[in-house]
């Protein structure tokens, strides 16, 4: 009996854009526990590339060849036996191995993996895929991690990235002070996802100008996190996505620093999605390439220049 085979993205060496070949393969069966899902919507993140690149090996090794991609929307082909929670047709999103493919198989059948979630009524499936690309992200760093408060403030580093555009909207929806950095070309968009603040980090050093901060938003790193120390208030938390903090700077400045561990849980993936269902907050994509233009959308990343999140269309759904 023939084998069915699909589209798929795949990496045979670490590289350049040149490595991502889009080649057939043999479409996979799900077993117990396992459920196949038919991708509509693969986010492209900047952890991709960077596997990818081969730049970030010592940490996430990658057995070759492998396909790209983690955070997928889409719908259910097929369920392997012992599932309960999902059925054929049913609209999820969530996290795969290898989501830039047309179909994938996710396990849902391990409670701690929180992997994958029902698509809420009147959300629309090219929204969902973001919400693993950034959204579940913006949630931990700002409350499971930095304990956001009503009536505190916030300052949010690339306020106009796909994590950022996020943190913008929770943190206003939880009733803090918000402050965001961006580009010139980003402040107004920044200010319309409800920011009270807006510093264009290409003409005004934000420390100049932002003082008595409870907590730093970090998705830059560098020399923009070395230089936002000073504008926490003492007892202040700085929450880094990119890197460790300094703790020998953060005793300096009596103030918490961590770099982001935390996994998002289930209910805080379902809180997210149902506030982007409602239209409490919303997602913003960058772009959407068809899954053949897989190069196109790493430079588009890798160019640091987006607003919002970028999305390989897979499959309509």
């Amino acid at each position: 009996m023939s084998k069915s085979l699909m589209k798929a993205i795949r990496v045979h060496e670490y590289g350049d854009l040149g490595v991502l070949k889009l080649e057939d393969v043999e479409r996979p069966e799900p077993q117990s526990g396992e459920v196949l899902v038919r991708v509509a919507y693969a986010a492209v993140i900047p952890l991709d590339w960077k596997i990818r690149s081969g730049t970030v090996k010592d940490i996430f090794h990658q057995p070759m060849p492998y396909t790209p991609g983690a955070v997928f929307s889409g719908m259910i082909e097929s369920v392997g036996g012992n599932v309960t929670k999902f059925k054929t047709g049913d609209l999820v999103f969530g996290k795969m191995n290898g989501s830039y493919s047309e179909y994938g198989i996710v396990p849902v059948s391990v409670p701690f993996l929180n992997g994958m979630f029902h698509v809420p009524q009147n959300l629309k499936l090219e929204d969902a895929a973001t919400i693993g690309a950034g959204a579940e992200s913006a949630w931990k760093v700002l409350f499971t991690e930095g304990n956001l408060a009503s009536g505190q403030t916030v300052l949010i580093h690339a306020a106009a990235g796909g994590v950022g555009q996020f943190a913008v909207q929770l943190a206003k929806w939880k009733g803090a002070k918000v402050i965001g950095t961006a580009s010139s070309f980003n402040l107004d968009y920044v200010k319309s996802l409800g920011a009270d603040q807006v510093i264009d980090y290409t003409t005004t050093p934000f420390e100049e100008v932002v003082k008595n901060v409870d907590l730093v938003i970090d998705t830059v790193g560098g020399v923009t996190q070395d230089r936002s120390w000073s504008v926490l208030k003492p007892g202040g938390c700085l929450v880094s996505l990119v890197q460790p903090p300094s703790q020998e700077k953060a005793r300096e400045f009596e103030v918490t620093a961590k770099v982001s561990t935390a996994f998002p849980t289930s209910d805080d993936n379902i809180a997210v999605a149902q506030l982007l269902a409602d239209g409490t907050i919303k997602a913003e994509i960058d772009r959407i390439y068809p899954l053949s233009e897989v190069k196109e959308a790493h430079l588009r990343s890798e160019s640091r220049h987006s607003r919002g999140r970028i999305l390989l269309n897979v499959n309509p759904v």
